[in-house]
């Protein structure tokens, strides 16, 4: 066998501290519980030398029972770093990492209640789907009756029964990709990993198999901690997100929390798109403050927590929730530089004094929004709510 493959993370056996539940869906009894926790996480790559790189700097986070949970970030930010740890297969520097309360900082994968789905899958070309499921369970001693009632279940699950004695090699990527989710999942894990699966397939294949994937893990009850750098993805699947740059989490929510209230420059700027404006502090009473904007203004915004008058801050404003209409003789203003159509939407290039900005409309017209042309005059105006204050 060539030891290049790497095979699915065996489940320790049932008198284990870590054992797994009787069947898939069982850990919906304890939906409250802590699947997943790391504490003062360090990971230094090269420890001692020139080229000494820390991946991850001191990181805090707790995955819940039963949820689909996103790692996010741009490559090299450490989220495949902490999967891997997770997963065993990287040792941590410093910290600890426990799995449903057991510490398992320094055990190797194979003692550990996790599987882990790779982006290459990993499946063994020369076996048929059938037996490419049943391998991991064939190499936990379970007897034959079983094994083959749960390749039966995984197949139903994954709709792959009909390719049940094909090869992978005859098959599509989508179709391999479920394969490769039967094959982690029959063990019935406690938690799965999921590395970028979806990063080799085109976008409509990628867009179902989001679909497919939340489905199954609503379906086990398992817990899914996923690897993506597509913001989209992670939205779309996620019951939580947490955002990763540079080794450091930057914040951790559902999606509409990360979308809606981001709380740095950065998650502001890499969750989907946003304005980001500096501005300065004008006036600042209650839970409101006023900021004068170079070239632009002065506008009203909620605040969270305290300012000064005359601090540096970072307004940022999504494109959907920026109004444009006919020009005022008072308030902010912008010129049309561009106008893109994108079928569902109509997207506006504004240039404000010294800033560039976007504006998203629906088709346009929609909602009693007027259309504009480049080179038109527009006034600026924010639906409520939409500006955020970042002070980071």
């Amino acid at each position: 066998m060539q030891r290049a493959i790497i095979e699915p993370n065996p489940t320790p056996p049932a008198d284990s501290k870590a054992a797994s539940p009787s069947k898939p869906g069982s850990l919906l009894q304890h939906p409250n519980s802590v699947a997943a926790e790391v504490r003062n996480l360090r990971k230094i790559y090269n420890v001692g030398s020139p080229q000494a790189h820390e991946a991850l700097k001191d990181v805090n986070l707790s995955i819940r029972a039963n949820e689909f949970f996103t790692l996010l970030g741009p490559s090299g930010c450490g989220k495949t770093t902490l999967l891997r740890i997770l997963g065993g297969f990287e040792m941590l520097t410093s910290g600890t990492c426990r799995i449903f309360g057991e510490d398992v900082s320094r055990l190797p994968p194979e003692a550990r209640p996790v599987n882990t789905v790779f982006q290459q899958y990993a499946l063994f070309p020369h076996m048929t789907v059938r037996r490419n499921i049943a391998f991991g369970l064939e190499m936990l001693g379970k007897p034959k009756a079983e094994v083959e009632r749960t390749v039966e279940r995984m197949l139903d699950l994954v709709h792959m029964r009909e390719y049940a004695d094909r090869r992978p090699d005859t098959m599509s990527g989508g179709q391999r990709q479920r394969v490769a989710l039967a094959r982690a999942l029959a063990p019935q894990p406690k938690l799965l990993l999921l590395d970028e699966p979806l990063s080799a397939l085109d976008l409509k294949l990628r867009q179902k198999m989001r679909l497919e994937l939340k489905s199954l893990q609503r379906e086990t009850g398992i817990t899914f901690i996923f690897v993506t750098h597509d913001q989209e993805e992670a939205l779309a699947m996620s019951d939580r997100v947490a955002v990763i740059s540079n080794g450091h989490l930057q914040q951790v929510g559902t999606p509409e929390d990360i979308y809606e209230q981001p709380q740095s420059r950065f998650v502001a700027d890499f969750i989907g798109e946003s304005n980001l404006i500096e501005a300065k502090v004008a006036d600042s009473a209650g839970s409101e403050a006023a900021f004068d904007i170079e070239g632009f203004g002065q506008v009203q915004a909620p605040i969270g927590q305290r300012v000064e008058v005359g601090q540096q801050v970072w307004l940022s404003i999504r494109p959907e929730r920026l109004v444009l209409g006919a020009v005022h003789r008072e308030g902010p203003q912008a010129t049309v530089t561009d106008r893109t159509y994108l079928g569902n939407a109509v997207e506006y290039h504004l240039r404000a004094g010294k800033h560039a900005l976007t504006a998203r409309s629906p088709r346009g017209g929609l909602r009693g929004r007027q259309d504009f042309a480049p080179g038109d005059a527009v006034s600026l105006g924010f639906e409520p709510g939409s500006i955020k204050v970042l002070l980071s």
